[in-house]
């Protein structure tokens, strides 16, 4: 056995000796930056200090504009179109909600008053207040209005936001969301198109309208689906007034939820409640589309959106904290080669990189370099079964898969950037009703006894794939897609080697672009395909409900009622130990059904010149650069 142990370690010494060179991309998470398939890398170029570090330029005189990389195009810098941290990382620069975290990581007021937030008995009411003076970039104040508008807008079903489910806790905001056009729906298959059966279209569901739901309309003369139009409009119309947020006055925002919820004030600082200008989208739908027409209200203005190549950003002066703010500007190329970026920083092009070259930090980490900063995170890195297709419908081959990975060699070896071996899904950093770690608390749901783990998976592929009627065979040419990344591309080859050794297979491996990943999940076109997600806020719920069946991120079509049910005792109760309980619970069975197979737990290692000082690192978000200076 140990002889084994000994040839896999030779194995993936050899990987990293032979060919490891960058493919670009992002080592992100959920929303990580896309790559593009590379054949022919860049020769990776590791720190090197001393006369190197001489020659690295300083940064010109004159305009204080820190320069970093965001290695990925945003999808959009319209906050209730983001979806990930790509975007995210700009958008907590160019924009303000109602609450914000400070250089401690701790939640602070933003356009709204923390210390003016009035909660009702019952645990069901928020009222916020809106700061007198806080204007949009164009001049107009913003009000609780808009707050109202923005909320209701990324809730409309027909804007199909991917973060609308980050506001299910308003009463009537799922119901708004869930709306559907009176009609047929016919089953589709993972391609999208419509499933026939003896040359007859497979009906999903039917939606249809009554007499009482005519009332009203004037539908004479009208076919059939322009009153199924008028029904939809009025039904859409309905539920976006049944949603529970609403503006009192000017600076009165007052929200009701379906049931109590710790961490909804912690959810106003993310950026899918962010508000955005109600009198310019009205008037321009098409306004985040062009810097002439972006409006915003944070501490920086969109000044130039060079598409695939950078964006720049640019001191808002009617910010309202604008007199703390020392740099004129943030520059974000979007150069989406790793090593590339860091030949950048190591050549002072850059003031700060994140997303580094896992040699580079190994080196930089070896060498204890004062410009390495391992900064705290919140999240997972995990790859998703697809559980739709043979043989990862079957729980014990998934499970056999995700105990054969020595998630210590893989932390140790390969990641290197101070990343923690992964036990469960949920990371550590938040805590129980005890004010325990939820990690400690609920236990090592996955060993890290490799020895003992890969004699158990053995057991289990065989089990497995006897109950599916295949044999090892019936493996070999699946493969594990990936988004264009040097370290993605490591850690899926030593899987690919771990899969191997154990089960003497030959798995194959494909990098694609980060969109074209994500368009592949959601049409469940892979097999085995790398993922991520870093918490939007500090509470285990913020992990656990992307698997309930049907959600917007499940892209295994995961589906177990009992975890649902766990998941929405814990959204519903304001029994602290019974949320904890709950959660515990539906964590231990996601663990035992393994849809997923959490690797590591995230940091950020990153690096930043001496010369630029009072940037922070929240564990929810990217560095900030908003009280950060240049001093030379």
């Amino acid at each position: 056995m140990k002889r084994k142990y000994a040839l896999l370690f030779l194995a993936i010494v050899m990987l990293f000796s032979f060919g490891l060179t960058a493919c670009g991309g992002s080592e992100d998470k959920p929303a990580e930056e896309a790559g593009q398939e590379v054949a022919d890398s860049p020769e990776e170029k590791p720190a090197d200090d001393g006369e190197k570090e001489e020659e690295a330029k300083e940064p010109s005189e004159g305009e204080k504009i820190v320069r970093t990389n965001n290695f990925s195009e945003p999808g959009s810098l319209d906050p209730a179109q983001a979806s990930g941290t790509h975007e995210g990382g700009i958008l907590v620069h160019i924009f303000e909600g109602l609450m914000t975290y400070n250089e401690n990581g701790e939640l602070v007021s933003g356009v709204g008053d923390l210390d003016k937030v009035k909660i009702s008995d019952d645990l069901l009411t928020y009222t916020f207040t809106i700061k007198d003076g806080i204007k949009w970039s164009n001049g107009d104040p913003v009000t609780a209005a808009d707050f109202e508008f923005s909320w209701k807008r990324i809730l409309d079903p027909e804007f199909a936001a991917d973060y609308a489910f980050q506001l299910f806790y308003i009463e009537g905001g799922e119901e708004y969301n869930s709306v559907e056009k009176p009609g047929i729906y016919y089953e589709k298959d993972d391609e999208g198109n419509v499933v026939e059966k003896d040359g007859e279209k497979v009906v999903d569901h039917v939606v249809e309208y009554t007499d009482a739901d005519l009332e009203g309309l004037d539908v004479d003369g009208k076919s059939e689906d322009e009153i199924a139009e008028l029904v939809y409009q009025k039904w859409l119309q309905e539920a976006k007034d049944n949603v529970k947020v609403k503006a009192v006055d000017d600076n009165t925002l007052e929200v009701k939820l379906v049931s109590p919820t710790k961490y909804f004030v912690d959810l106003m600082a993310h950026y899918s409640y962010f508000p955005v200008c109600k009198n310019v989208v009205e008037a321009n739908p098409d306004w985040a589309n062009s810097t002439d027409t972006f409006v915003s209200n944070g501490p920086f203005l969109l000044k130039e959106w060079n598409h695939d190549q950078n964006v720049l950003l640019v001191k808002n002066p009617d910010w309202q904290y604008a007199d703390k703010v020392k740099i004129d500007g943030i520059n974000y190329d979007l150069l989406e080669d790793q090593n590339a970026a860091y030949q950048k920083y190591d050549g002072g092009d850059y003031d700060l990189l994140w997303d580094l070259p896992q040699t580079v930090v190994a080196k930089l980490n070896t060498d204890k370099n004062p410009e390495l900063r391992i900064g705290n995170e919140m999240g997972t890195y995990y790859y998703n079964f697809n559980t739709t297709i043979k043989p990862f419908n079957n729980a014990n081959v998934r499970k056999a898969f995700a105990l054969a990975l020595d998630r210590l060699t893989i932390t140790e070896k390969v990641s290197q950037g101070g990343q923690i071996p992964a036990t469960g899904m949920v990371p550590f950093g938040v805590y129980d009703e005890a004010g325990v770690d939820f990690r400690e608390a609920n236990g090592e749901l996955i060993p890290l006894d490799y020895e003992s783990n890969l004699a158990k998976a053995k057991e289990l592929m065989e089990k497995g794939l006897a109950e599916e009627g295949m044999t090892k065979d019936d493996l070999n040419g699946k493969v594990l897609l990936y988004n264009t990344s040097e370290g993605h591309k490591k850690i899926a080859q030593v899987a690919q080697q771990m899969w191997k050794q154990a089960f003497d297979i030959e798995f194959g491996l494909e990098n694609v672009d980060f969109n074209v990943k994500l368009s592949r999940e959601k049409r469940q076109d892979y097999d085995i395909s790398r993922a991520g997600w870093v918490g939007d806020y500090a509470d285990p719920m913020t992990i656990l409900d992307l698997f309930v069946t049907g959600g917007p991120f499940n892209d295994t079509l995961y589906s177990n009622p009992r975890y649902d049910e766990l998941i929405m005792t814990a959204k519903n109760s304001g029994d602290q130990k019974l949320r904890m309980d709950s959660m515990k619970e539906a964590e231990k069975i996601l663990m035992e059904d393994m849809p997923i197979c959490p690797v590591y737990y995230y940091t950020m290692p990153y690096v930043q010149k001496p010369y630029l000082t009072g940037v922070y690192k929240p564990m929810l978000d990217r560095p900030i650069f908003t009280y950060s200076d240049i001093e030379r």
